[in-house]
């Protein structure tokens, strides 16, 4: 079983246009309302492929609520906890061509004792757990090393975690020794400040992040496709999307995919890819089901050094990871 911790949570709107016009008045093509946050959304990836997973979601407020009813329609395992705050509401503004505009709320600060209430609630519940996914952004005044305290308090249990964050909470969980870390490209790049434009600079930032105390690093680069180290090997893989709908959603959709395929290897990278992509070719933020996936679109092999990547990035100068902001 897979238990996910969504700190962060949400409603997210996406709004499909033609274009986006900054000052003009643009109507609506679609409109989609789905729960949201990045644990969130592995669950309900796992859910619709019949995987195994439960959820902790603190909640609060009307939008709230609303977020639990959509979850509770949508069958989720999941143990909520109320929170004084409001959950936040997310704006997708989604085009044509796969261009994605986000408008993301910073969400509502949780007090110590709410902290302690959740902290609780993932121990109570992980007692069948193979895997913790702790992921997404932290809610205001929410300390930076939550996430590393919790991978401490399952290392003793033998529960692996995957961990999915960015900035100064990615640099303290990875001093906790995660079992597994899933940046984009552009938090690869500015936890490492390792300039990234080839699929080798990709390798390297990786490895930095693996000497740093993650065991295994699955580096999500959008159309580029993913890299992944770990101890066994280093393996890149591709799964081309023609017509994209939206990628909200997609990295968690890859992270679901790939710990229901084990967890490592070649094998559950080709599966992360295939729910990936499935994921872009959908409205909104909805997830996958069997006959969305198309595992034959998924190519794997050892990676190409000097292959460039689409949407190369070079980031601003960062600490050594592990260190910054602690």
């Amino acid at each position: 079983m897979i238990l996910t911790l969504t700190l962060n949570p949400s409603l997210d709107r996406t709004i499909e246009i033609g274009a986006l016009d900054r000052g003009a008045v643009i109507r609506a093509a679609a409109a989609h309302l789905d729960p949201g946050g990045k644990g969130v959304n592995v669950s309900r990836a796992l859910l619709a492929n019949a995987v195994a997973s439960r959820a902790v979601v603190p909640f609060g407020g009307d939008e709230g609520r609303q977020l639990v009813r959509l979850l509770a329609a949508e069958g989720l395992d999941m143990v909520t906890v109320p929170v004084t705050g409001t959950t936040r509401s997310n704006v997708t503004l989604a085009e044509p061509d796969g261009t994605i505009t986000k408008i993301n709320e910073p969400g509502t600060a949780l007090s110590p004792g709410e902290l302690d209430t959740i902290a609780d609630a993932v121990l109570d519940a992980a007692h069948s757990a193979d895997w913790v996914v702790a992921s997404g952004s932290l809610p205001p005044e929410v300390p930076a090393d939550v996430y590393a305290k919790l991978c401490r308090r399952f290392a003793g249990a033998g529960i692996h975690v995957a961990v999915d964050t960015s900035g100064p909470a990615l640099a303290c969980a990875l001093g906790a020794a995660p079992a597994l870390v899933k940046p984009n490209l552009e938090e690869l790049a500015a936890a490492t400040g390792v300039p990234i434009r080839r699929v080798g600079d990709v390798v390297e930032a990786a490895a930095k992040l693996r000497a740093a105390g993650a065991r295994t690093v699955l580096a999500s680069l959008g159309a580029d496709g993913a890299v992944l180290v770990e101890e066994g090997g280093v393996w890149y893989g591709r799964a081309p999307v023609g017509e994209p709908r939206s990628s909200v959603g997609a990295g968690d959709a890859m992270l679901a995919g790939f710990l229901a395929g084990g967890g490592h290897g070649p094998d559950a990278l080709a599966r992360a890819l295939a729910w990936g992509a499935a994921a872009v070719r959908l409205p909104g933020s909805r997830m996958p089901c069997p006959s969305d996936i198309d595992p034959a679109a998924v190519t794997i092999g050892p990676p190409d050094p000097e292959r460039p990547l689409a949407s190369p990035l070079v980031p601003p100068t960062a600490p050594p990871p592990g260190r910054a902001n602690r």
